[in-house]
């Protein structure tokens, strides 16, 4: 089944993608969804406080989608050490994979970089409002109890990509070419409708 809301050539690059598990084992990211329907969510860096809320609001959801015979999978752009080491602090109830290459999300075609979020559309004042909105998404996050991972948040490969990559939101399979939603996150801590989600995936 050809995906309604992706190109055949996003379709094609991620038939060449290849993402790991937490054992270090190589799987083809499209495997995820081949044989079942998932809901995968795609963190900025796994050091990110703002990816640690979306975990936990996905797995707020989690019997809903294990009744509707859906898996639930996050997928971080950094090393199998990182994602060991998010899977160890967030007791995320998903399937954790690890990016290195940061290939799925250039082939899903989100976001990275300062002057893809900041655009010079945005004037200055646009921008340094949507830099307090982040600051005050932060500060509410620390204080319903969500920590930063400094040590994994300035790591180099962190720094050098993951700080200015942008994740999203998938709704994939049955089928590897099928995937019926997706959401590209404009800024950090750009969620989604959790209902549109649902919808999407068990409906």
């Amino acid at each position: 089944v050809e995906s309604p809301v992706l190109s055949e050539d996003n379709s094609s690059s991620l038939d060449l993608v290849k993402v790991f598990d937490l054992e270090g084992n190589g799987i083809p990211i499209s495997d995820l969804w081949k044989d079942r329907k998932a809901v995968v969510a795609f963190a900025r860096h796994f050091g990110c406080v703002l990816c640690r809320k979306r975990a936990d609001y996905l797995a707020s959801k989690k019997d809903i989608m294990d009744a509707s015979g859906v898996a639930l999978v996050l997928i971080g752009p950094g090393n199998i050490d990182q994602a060991k080491a998010f899977a160890e602090q967030t007791k995320f109830k998903g399937e954790i994979y690890a990016d290195p290459a940061q290939a799925s999300y250039e082939a899903l075609r989100f976001v990275s970089g300062v002057l893809t979020t900041f655009t010079p559309k945005k004037t200055p004042v646009l921008i340094l409002a949507i830099i307090l909105q982040a600051g005050l998404k932060i500060i509410e996050l620390y204080m319903e109890g969500y920590r930063q991972d400094w040590k994994l948040s300035f790591e180099k490969d962190t720094v050098s990509r993951g700080g200015w990559q942008q994740g999203g939101i998938i709704v994939a399979g049955p089928g590897k070419g099928n995937i019926s939603y997706i959401h590209k996150d404009k800024e950090a801590g750009d969620d989604p409708e959790i209902e549109d989600i649902l919808k999407a995936c068990c409906s």
